[in-house]
């Protein structure tokens, strides 16, 4: 042994990782050897699995809550906990298969209506509505048919009235107004008597169709008019409505009788022109209640140059001329 030279190293200075110095290869050390294992010369790996412990030779399997889980040696062919599309093994359980261990069910919170039944209390409402609909639209549709009832039984009559007579017979008359005044009735309307005809020819005619009556001056012609509806006896006024352009007169006759004085048919126009000559003139004979007859005619004495287009009744006495 030289001076600075110690000799062999102790065991306590020997440096594992000698081999890696330039020193320590010097002094011959080497890598460590054994049976494969890495560190310190002759150590020994092994492996052992997890949680496994070895106290005096003997092997200690894991526990987990108090309960001691059998361990198999992981060996080929058997199927390792974790493993991608594998099933756990018998020897990996979950901590909720262990007495005491976590619940296995997750239980969900409770929510707004988890737990209740069916809302009856709505079902009930909307069913209440809808009959209630239905009695209504009954009730109005019924009220309708009512209605159309009480029109159909209201007493108005559908066959038109004497006044609304399209085409009245000769001798008709016109309705009677309240005060008993019956309207003016056209020529042809009448029963002409004695060669008495009908004219349109002279322009001015009230009537329908500017129809008058003509050829009354001859002895025995005339016009006879069946007067209906007269409200009551008494005193009523007879008008004319005649074209002439000389005075003239006519008979007039009331239910057969001549009346006492002559129906005068004068020109009160004064005109020449008989279209201009149209006027009105009256007289104030007794009526009978119902219904009666009104004849002019032409007669011994009578000047009857005249055209006559309509006749008309007022009850009372009356002036108007027209």
């Amino acid at each position: 042994m030289t001076p600075g030279d110690n000799g062999a190293s102790t065991p306590e200075d020997d440096d594992p990782f000698g081999y890696l110095y330039a020193d320590g290869q010097a002094r011959g050390a080497q890598p460590p050897s054994g049976s494969g294992g890495y560190g310190y010369p002759n150590a020994v790996s092994r492996v052992r699995p997890v949680g496994e412990r070895t106290y005096g030779g003997q092997q200690q399997a894991p526990q987990y809550g108090g309960q001691t889980i059998p361990q198999q040696p992981a060996g080929y062919g058997q199927q390792q906990p974790g493993g991608y599309g594998q099933q756990p093994s018998a020897a990996y359980q979950a901590p909720e298969t262990f007495p005491g261990g976590a619940p296995t069910t997750r239980q969900a919170p409770p929510g707004p209506g988890r737990g209740r039944g069916p809302n009856t209390k709505g079902l009930l409402i909307g069913a209440i509505a809808v009959v209630a609909a239905v009695v209504i639209g009954i009730s109005v549709a019924m009220l309708n048919g009512n209605g159309d009832d009480n029109k159909a039984d209201s007493g108005a009559s559908t066959t038109p009235t004497q006044s609304a007579s399209a085409s009245p017979s000769p001798s008709s008359s016109s309705s009677v107004s309240a005060s008993g005044d019956i309207a003016p009735v056209d020529a042809k309307a009448f029963r002409l008597d004695g060669g008495a005809s009908l004219a349109s020819d002279v322009k001015g005619a009230r009537a329908d169709g500017g129809i008058y009556v003509t050829n009354l001056n001859q002895t025995g012609a005339g016009v006879t008019w069946t007067v209906n509806g007269i409200p009551a006896d008494g005193l009523y006024t007879v008008f004319a409505h005649y074209s002439a352009i000389q005075d003239g007169s006519m008979t007039l006759s009331i239910n057969g009788k001549a009346f006492g004085s002559k129906f005068s048919l004068d020109n009160y126009t004064h005109q020449s022109d008989p279209t201009k000559a149209w006027t009105t003139s009256y007289a104030w004979p007794t009526l009978t209640k119902g219904t009666n007859t009104i004849s002019l005619s032409c007669q011994s004495g009578d000047s009857c140059d005249v055209l006559l287009d309509q006749l008309w009744v007022q009850q009372g006495k009356h002036t108007n001329k027209g």
